[in-house]
């Protein structure tokens, strides 16, 4: 078309649904502004509803743009709910049809921009998994795959490791990782909760005691270094050591020495020191709760493990992996309901408790697909933490034909790759359009109908459209 290319869009013409077909196997198109009729004997809409249903076989993602008469819109409706991006009405405005091109273009040079840096960060963690030992660690986010190279990275230092996380998010385990790609990695690997014991206690459980050397103590107890050495000693909870235990474990980091309770005899151990904490060690040091020295001695190198709300792309995978594990032979699915509530819960328990609710469902659900019921999440309260922005409430016109017969879901699904990229275009262009739809709207070159259809799809803000 002549206003296109004025515009400097590049045009192919095809006089019939044939040659049509024949230019999308063969060239790269952007988009398909398609007439709904090509024959004067038949006004029906038809020839077209079979040229775009053979374009999506042809090509699912590739965006149609339909140009109807109103003898044939309901046939253009019924395209639009099999995927069409829009349909525009004879006469049509040619600034508006520009624009919806332009707009269409750069969202699917964006979408294939993204399946780009998906496919890129696929082959970095199957690199990284050929490479290291990750422990059977399951995840596709982005954010964990830093974590995880950077923990692989560091590996073969003996620097002291200090992870950060909320629990059950995996701090362990990427202990764990660090340890396997070690050269301790045929050492011994010793777990001890600091925190979790008298500062008597503690020290006999870090450094050993002889017989007698309190109460009870009725043999010899080989302390956690000593059973370390030449290995790795993981130190969990380490923000709940009182004063007295960090101050004792601070001396044993300066020398590198240590004494069982009752014995004189000094003795060395030859250990990698990974330390793991829910806590916010700065704030706990501001408040005179953790010793500034000690946490300089701890933190030579930080592991920050993103909570499970923070990487909701992993739900989906993690889910399965537990439901492999849990009922190892057994059929069972999780039903597209159930992967919804899992998708929309909060996670304050992160990994241990998706891992948890897996379990309890295998254990409730006798046969037949996992639904809802079985995860006991469902009279849960939403996630709390902050939605991508999104538009004002706004309600959808009150004339004009049903454009979607289906209810919107409560909250869309994590977005996958391929998504993100039109999330970020319609929520700017909602952004700057103070959240008025039919200005952001005309802004994108669509329709409002359009708009509110993408909308829906991508879950943006849908319970709260004003106007």
């Amino acid at each position: 078309m002549v206003v296109l290319e004025l515009h400097g869009i590049s045009c192919l013409e095809a006089s019939t649904p044939g040659e049509a077909l024949d230019i999308v196997r063969r060239e790269d198109v952007g988009v398909v502004i398609q007439d709904m009729n090509f024959s004067t004997d038949t006004t029906s809409g038809a020839e077209g509803m079979q040229l775009f249903r053979s374009i999506r076989q042809l090509d699912p993602d590739l965006p149609v743009i339909l140009l109807t008469a109103w003898t044939s819109l309901e046939s253009a409706v019924t395209l639009i709910k099999e995927g069409a991006a829009d349909y525009i009405a004879k006469p049509w405005d040619d600034q508006k049809l520009v624009l919806s091109v332009q707009n269409l273009l750069s969202l699917r040079k964006a979408r294939f921009e993204a399946l780009r840096l998906h496919s890129r960060d696929s082959l970095a963690r199957e690199e990284l998994a050929r490479r290291f030992d990750l422990r059977g660690l399951v995840y596709q986010s982005r954010a964990m795959h830093e974590c995880v190279s950077l923990a692989v990275n560091v590996a073969a230092s003996d620097a002291a490791v200090l992870i950060t996380g909320p629990n059950g998010s995996g701090k362990e385990r990427l202990a764990e990782i660090v340890q396997a790609n070690s050269r301790r990695k045929a050492q011994p690997f010793v777990s001890v909760n600091a925190g979790g014991l008298p500062d008597q206690l503690l020290e006999a459980e870090l450094f050993g005691a002889e017989p007698g050397a309190y109460t009870g103590a009725t043999k010899l107890r080989v302390g956690r270094f000593e059973a370390a050495h030449q290995g790795t000693l993981f130190l969990d909870e380490l923000g709940n050591l009182t004063l007295t235990g960090q101050m004792k474990l601070l001396r044993v980091l300066q020398t590198g020495e240590f004494q069982r309770l009752g014995s004189s005899q000094t003795r060395r151990a030859d250990v990698r020191l990974i330390s793991a904490t829910n806590a916010d060690l700065k704030a706990e040091i501001a408040a005179n709760r953790f010793r500034e020295d000690l946490y300089f001695r701890l933190n030579v190198i930080e592991l920050h493990v993103p909570a499970l709300h923070q990487r909701p792309e992993d739900i989906e995978l993690l889910a399965q992996h537990f439901l492999e594990r849990h009922a190892p032979g057994r059929a069972l699915v999780l039903t597209p309901e159930a992967m919804l509530v899992l998708e929309q819960h909060d996670w304050p328990g992160n990994v241990r408790e998706l891992d948890n609710r897996i379990q309890r469902a295998v254990l409730v659900c006798e046969n037949g697909p996992i639904v809802p019921s079985h995860l006991g999440l469902s009279e849960r309260e939403p996630a709390s933490h902050p939605a991508p922005v999104s538009a004002p409430a706004s309600t959808p016109p009150a004339s004009g034909p049903p454009l979607n017969g289906d209810p919107p879901p409560a909250r869309a699904a994590a977005p996958n790759p391929l998504e993100e990229a039109e999330r970020a275009v319609v929520e700017s262009a909602l952004e700057r359009a103070q959240g008025v739809v039919s200005r952001a709207a005309a802004e994108l070159g669509l329709s409002r109908q359009a708009l509110y259809r993408r909308m829906d799809r991508l879950g943006i803000a849908i319970e709260r459209r004003v106007r």
